[in-house]
């Protein structure tokens, strides 16, 4: 999970610290984080998401997010607000990032997913697939095919890094 900003913002690090006195509401002005002198719109997701779990915890440690933070509905929908609000800044999963947000350096640390799976970038979650027993059937079929080259290059193809 990466933070995201608009393109034309200037800010290309942030520490884990700004991000979470942003996020919590006491850093309002880009000035103050090294960018142009203009208000931060700060955006969400539900507090359903598993992202926001995971940028909550990880990042914002368990932190405040301001009530003022605009809610989005999934990292879709992130992309189209930060993408569209030159003062925005978000957080979404680094497999959509693409030309239309960018992802600050992080504590210096770039998010990407060779950095996410090496551990180097820590805003990062391990997704699990469980079987009660030895998978047969249907079961073994998907395992077998999500676990296959095919499939292997399909994901890392999409920006996630995929099961060996």
């Amino acid at each position: 999970v990466t933070v995201v900003v608009n393109p034309a913002n200037g800010v290309t690090d942030l520490t884990a610290a700004q991000v979470r006195d942003i996020f919590a509401g006491q850093v309002t002005n880009w000035k103050d984080v090294g960018g142009a002198d203009a208000p931060i719109t700060l955006y969400t997701r539900d507090e359903a998401s598993g992202t926001r779990e995971v940028f909550w915890e990880k990042l914002l440690k368990k932190g405040s997010i301001a009530d003022k933070a605009n809610v989005v509905a999934s990292n879709g929908a992130m992309k189209v607000a930060v993408s569209q609000d030159i003062q925005g800044i978000g957080y979404m999963s680094i497999g959509f990032v693409d030309a239309e947000v960018k992802a600050p350096l992080l504590d210096g640390v770039e998010p990407s997913q060779g950095n996410a799976k090496s551990g180097t970038y820590p805003v990062a979650r391990k997704l699990f697939m469980n079987t009660k027993g030895e998978p047969q059937g249907l079961t073994k079929l998907f395992i077998d095919y999500v676990t296959g080259p095919e499939c292997v290059e399909i994901v890392s193809k999409a920006g996630y890094i995929p099961l060996k």
